[in-house]
């Protein structure tokens, strides 16, 4: 182990410590392969002892007013904006997407914050006055206890920032696990929420792998569990976790559809699908990587391949880089290995992005954009999430075939379709059995006044991240029926019966 490397700590009790493991983990940078620090798999023991902060911080941060987190959260996001140029390019070094795609990272997750800071107006209960004769009920939504968080490699900013202020703004207290592949933004953005005012105990934060996931998902004193990730570990830390008898919400993997009709605007259309199919080097789970031309459409895919081909390759930091490297050598390798398959199966490879010359960088994980016409169902290419920036081209004949394809596949996180018409586009979003619909727009991720909204393969749980809907995930309903009696109404004899009269 390189002692002149920055080493990632963990946070317990409110103070970042040195992690007393004997495994550490190098943090690359993807276009460089230069190793910008290692962080820890925590031990056991350093779970434990983050958990019991949380437990023991929770007795008082339950009580805290309303008011009074609001307010933390008003100047975190100050700070976020304050910061978010350092941010952005920690998060490029490590993770490697563009400047402008890192901020936007910060950015989403900074709104997230900012609707966390409206927790006064989210957190609301119900009233029914005088439902019986003096008797009043009305439902409190209290938080849970400690919960914890699961991020992923390809949101280090964002997906934090949908997780632990929105829980922590209900009155729950917090065990982030980041991704140990990019966590040095996320550790900023920590050291900002601290900053900001969250108390000790609060927010705690420990690294690792499968046995810090499985210490949580087991974790007696852990009351319910996020997770954004690959669909192979959401399945078992849903499972894991629920046996544990935790609420659980996992947002896993995704094969996006955008169905394109021939009456769309052409130009609008196409600019829409590169952005969304090759932008982050395709490492969204709401990339819009499956394309599905109706009809005539079918005859935009030379100038589509046209306009994939200007996207320029390079490292993340430069100016004028539409696509960086992928995360990890292990991740490029797997790309261009379905890349092979598709070829083998025998889709057409109408541009073929691999190993792009990206000069000064010959050692980074680049892939540039590659177009596959001619895929069907059952290819790998078509059957796997690919992420990469690989776009797959189906055809069709019929919006009706399209819709069939799209409910056909067994995820459900994301789609779209462009159009001019307001029946086809009323049609399509009635009919698509997918979570989250975009008409002419490629990427449909909701804004935090509403929630992230995933179906089917692609979510387990039924309550979602941010939004109304995290407000419940976060909190327990508890209902109370009240009666106030004085001398003029106090009640005479034994009532048996179950009525409130």
């Amino acid at each position: 182990m390189n002692a002149e490397l920055p080493r990632m700590s963990l946070l317990i009790d409110g103070a970042f410590v040195e992690s007393t493991t004997g495994t550490w983990k190098d943090i690359v940078n993807p276009a460089t392969q230069q190793v910008l620090g290692q962080v820890p798999f925590a031990t056991l023991d350093e779970v434990n002892r983050a958990v019991a902060a949380a437990r023991e911080a929770f007795k008082t941060w339950r009580k805290t007013p309303i008011g009074t987190r609001a307010r933390i959260f008003l100047k975190y996001q100050q700070l976020i904006r304050e910061n978010i140029g350092e941010l952005a390019a920690i998060l490029t070094a490590e993770q490697g997407k563009t400047l402008p795609d890192a901020e936007g990272d910060v950015f989403r997750g900074l709104e997230v914050v900012e609707h966390a800071a409206a927790i006064g107006n989210l957190q609301l209960g119900e009233l029914a006055n005088n439902v019986a004769n003096g008797v009043d009920t009305y439902s409190l939504l209290q938080p849970l206890g400690v919960c914890a968080g699961i991020t992923p490699f390809n949101f280090p900013a964002m997906i934090p920032l949908w997780m632990f202020p929105m829980a922590i703004a209900t009155g729950n207290t917090f065990i982030l696990k980041p991704s140990e592949q990019d966590p040095m933004v996320t550790m900023r953005l920590v050291e900002l929420a601290l900053e900001a005012g969250i108390p000790k105990g609060v927010l705690n934060v420990v690294h690792g792998g499968e046995e810090v996931v499985n210490a949580l998902c087991d974790h007696p004193d852990i009351k319910a569990v996020s997770f954004v990730g690959s669909t192979r570990v959401g399945t078992h830390v849903y499972q894991r976790a629920s046996l544990a008898g935790k609420r659980v919400q996992c947002m896993m993997g995704a094969k996006n559809h955008a169905v394109v009709l021939p009456d769309a605007n052409k130009e609008q259309t196409l600019n829409a699908m590169a952005g969304a199919a090759f932008g982050a080097a395709g490492q969204r789970c709401m990339a819009a990587s499956t394309m599905v031309l109706v009809g005539a459409a079918r005859e935009w895919i030379p100038e589509l391949v046209a306009k994939a081909s200007t996207l320029k390759v390079g490292p993340g930091h430069a100016k004028g880089i539409d696509v960086g490297p992928l995360i990890s050598t292990t991740a490029c390798a797997r790309v261009e290995g379905l890349i092979e398959s598709g070829i083998n199966e025998g889709a057409k490879l109408e541009l073929d992005g691999r190993k792009p010359q990206v000069e000064g960088y010959e050692k980074g994980n680049f892939v540039g954009p590659t177009i596959f016409s001619g895929v069907k169902p059952g290819m790998r290419i078509y059957d796997e999430e690919i992420f990469g920036p690989v776009l797959i081209i189906l055809e069709v004949d019929t919006l009706e075939q399209a819709i069939a394809l799209v409910n056909a596949n067994p995820n459900g996180n994301g789609t779209a379709v462009f159009t001019q018409s307001g029946a086809a586009a009323r049609k399509f979003q009635e009919d698509i059995d997918v979570g989250q619909v975009g008409i002419n727009v490629p990427i449909p991720v909701p804004v935090p006044m509403f929630s992230f909204t995933g179906s089917r393969g692609s979510k387990l749980g039924d309550l979602g991240p941010y939004g109304k809907q995290v407000v419940l995930f976060y909190t327990q309903t508890k209902t109370v029926t009240a009666r106030w009696f004085d001398d003029d109404t106090l009640s005479h004899g034994v009532n048996t019966t179950i009525s409130l009269k």
